[in-house]
């Protein structure tokens, strides 16, 4: 049996092992995703004379579920989309002095009960938050503004990984409407999945029956440094290790966050037994991080990010540093990102983002998983990158496409 036929029937049998599975913890039960998203069906695309994109900055935002000692990542999720005009020759509109873009979680319409991450939110950020508000001010529902990169963004939504049903949901969608300012009509809608998990594997070496994961993990790194973070909790990680992906600058001389943990971590992952290491940490073997185009083709994470140690290189920038569709791909005539930018910052085709049409980073499609296809389907009947030119033109073009920024 060929290595990629074994995962793909390792997959199927986590996909149905999944639906059993039962959330002690948060009281929720994890539907497999072929479950949860086989019912739903693509509706048939309309095309009218606005057509919006909408997409993840990642394919898997991680968070926990419990902040009352330590905290790795907050509920911080964000939604992108791109509003065009179809035409002859499309616009895209990026600003508000026509349409408003609002967005909004129909299966998620809180979260504050289902993490206590507000209660903590002053003691590890100093700051004050109302329920069901994240730390960049948004919510799971309200308007999206429009971003130097010609698109709309909604950035910090505390979305958690259960729905208000009390199901185990990492693939949640969000529905994007763009209306008119002078009627306030619905001039285009999508659904767009936020991804979101917190199976974050600490576990797996820290804690026992009489020391919880938090403690166990804070110990060891008073043990190893010097510090006093038992004494100290909840204890945010990111005030001392810079993390670029919430913004913390971090202290002077200290390692950024995931520097820190990659290199630290590297040499004892062969404590434990797991298929893909890095699922140890990053989620996971139920709720797959990695299920784009290139786990199809049975790439792993390693085949782009390379391993442990390779992450945790002390002169490497985490979320600046890191794979580059470019490395892979060449062809004549073609940019695969803008230069100095990455894949889901970059742009092309006469300003549309690169996520727009291939989506988000970790699942570019054709993915592995109906939720992530399905914007696909509906704006053009075919799941993988949006190929079809009427999608946004309603004259054929006459020239070939181009995947660069300018024709």
């Amino acid at each position: 049996m060929s290595p990629a036929t074994t995962r793909t029937l390792r997959r199927k049998r986590f996909s149905l092992l999944g639906g059993f599975v039962t959330l002690v913890a948060a009281g929720a039960t994890l539907l497999a995703p072929s479950t949860l998203f086989g019912a739903r069906r693509a509706p048939l695309n309309v095309p009218g004379a606005y057509v919006v994109l909408g997409t993840n900055d990642l394919g898997m935002h991680c968070m926990q579920q419990d902040f009352s000692e330590f905290m790795v990542l907050p509920p911080y999720n964000t939604l992108h989309a791109q509003v065009i005009r179809r035409g002859a020759e499309p616009d895209i509109i990026s600003s508000t002095g026509d349409v408003t873009v609002e967005y909004s979680l129909p299966t998620n319409t809180h979260s504050a009960d289902k993490t206590n991450f507000w209660k903590h939110a002053n003691a590890l950020f100093g700051v004050n938050l109302a329920p069901d508000i994240g730390l960049a001010g948004h919510g799971l529902s309200g308007t999206m503004g429009p971003t130097t990169n010609r698109d709309w963004s909604a950035i910090g939504i505390p979305l958690t990984p259960i729905n208000d049903d009390g199901r185990e949901d990492p693939y949640p969608f969000a529905t994007i409407n763009v209306r008119s300012r002078n009627n306030g009509s619905v001039l285009a809608s999508t659904q767009a999945v936020v991804p979101v998990s917190w199976e974050i594997g600490c576990n797996l070496c820290h804690g026992s029956a009489t020391e919880s994961v938090g403690h166990s993990v804070l110990a060891a790194h008073d043990r190893l440094h010097g510090t006093t973070l038992v004494n100290q909790m909840p204890v945010n990680c990111s005030s001392c290790h810079a993390d670029p992906a919430v913004g913390a600058p971090g202290t002077p001389g200290v390692p950024y966050f995931s520097i820190a943990m990659h290199s630290s971590h590297a040499s004892r992952l062969g404590q434990i037994q797991i298929d893909n290491a890095c699922y140890a940490c990053h989620p996971g073997n139920r709720t797959q991080c990695l299920r784009d185009v290139h786990s199809v083709s049975g790439m792993t994470c390693i085949s782009c990010h390379g391993d442990m140690a390779a992450v945790g290189a002390p002169t490497r920038v985490p979320w600046v540093d890191v794979p580059r569709c470019g490395s892979c791909h060449s062809r004549p005539g073609f940019e695969f990102e803008q230069p100095g930018k990455l894949f889901r910052e970059s742009v092309g085709h006469s300003g549309v983002t690169c996520l727009a049409c291939h989506g988000s980073p970790h699942a570019i499609g054709p993915a592995e998983h109906t939720a992530d296809n399905l914007q696909a389907q509906v704006q053009q009947s075919l799941t993988g990158p949006i190929r079809s030119c009427d999608v946004c033109h309603t004259v054929q073009p006459s020239e070939s496409f181009f995947h660069r920024r300018s024709n």
